[in-house]
């Protein structure tokens, strides 16, 4: 390890307490698992680090260099912007951020917003068009950036709510994966805080003082689906803390033979072994 006093750019000026310390090792030490966990590193890889200018990108960011800067990660990383032309967006943050600390970036301009609130009728729901827009624009960049991976920063909580999402509204058992080959075969898509809580996140960029970008596009939408399953796992945590925790465990304990998908085990082949 290396010393206290030697330390990345994305980490000058962090607090000296004790319980910022904790929380700086609970993060390292949680992607890191993600990472071994799910075989994310290759050789010779290069990643694209997206950064929205949220609690969550930072946070990534800011780890992701912090185990490079200690040679626990051998690939090479990209921090990655996509101005998607929302009115308003403050453009020069995240660059001035990013030079500032002596981050390899790229800040690509591509004007999605138009395209989303003119396909979407008013008050409908923004986040799936503007994701799928948004992903195609990243894929773009990686391939030309020779990229192996495309890395986002789902955190576990995100995770939870993906798969109740699809539980409650899409009939299905299903989430965003840790680590998923898109459909071209060509770029892994990676979330190296899988094992990260929400509010760790949260407590982390405000510690650092990141400037944060809110997203104006859907975050001031009200009644998503999304929304109303956080409210829902909100409360159960409230009521049990580190309910969070065990049902994430849970998405890595599967049990096809205790589900019922005959897609998945064979039920047909279940035979009684009596005389």
């Amino acid at each position: 390890m290396l010393d206290e006093t030697d330390i990345h750019p994305l980490f000058a000026g962090a607090p000296a307490t004790t319980e910022f310390k904790k929380l700086r090792k609970r993060l390292v030490r949680q992607v890191r698992e993600a990472i071994e966990t799910y075989s994310m590193v290759e050789p010779g890889a290069k990643w694209l680090v997206c950064l929205s200018g949220g609690k969550d990108s930072y946070t990534l960011l800011a780890v992701l260099h912090e185990l490079q800067w200690r040679g626990l990660l051998p690939v090479e990383l990209l921090a990655c912007n996509l101005d998607q032309g929302q009115p308003g967006f403050p453009a020069t943050v995240l660059p001035e951020f990013l030079e500032a600390r002596g981050v390899p970036h790229r800040i690509e301009y591509a004007d999605t917003y138009s395209v989303v609130v003119d396909k979407i009728a008013s008050g409908g729901t923004m986040c799936s068009l503007c994701s799928r827009l948004r992903r195609g624009n990243l894929y773009r960049i990686a391939r030309e950036e020779g990229c192996t991976a495309v890395v986002l920063g789902h955190h576990r909580d995100d995770i939870l709510e993906t798969f109740f999402m699809n539980l409650f509204h899409g009939g299905r058992l299903a989430t965003m994966p840790p680590k998923l080959l898109n459909e071209e075969g060509d770029l892994h898509v990676i979330r190296p805080l899988a094992f990260v809580a929400e509010a760790d996140c949260g407590k982390f960029a405000t510690a650092m003082d990141y400037p944060i970008i809110p997203c104006d596009l859907c975050g001031s939408q009200d009644g998503l689906q999304r929304q109303q399953v956080k409210q829902i796992l909100d409360g159960w945590e409230q009521n049990n803390p580190g309910r969070r925790q065990v049902m994430f465990r849970a998405l890595m304990n599967a049990r096809p033979s205790h589900l019922a998908d005959p897609q998945l085990f064979d039920f047909a082949a279940l035979m009684r072994g009596g005389g």
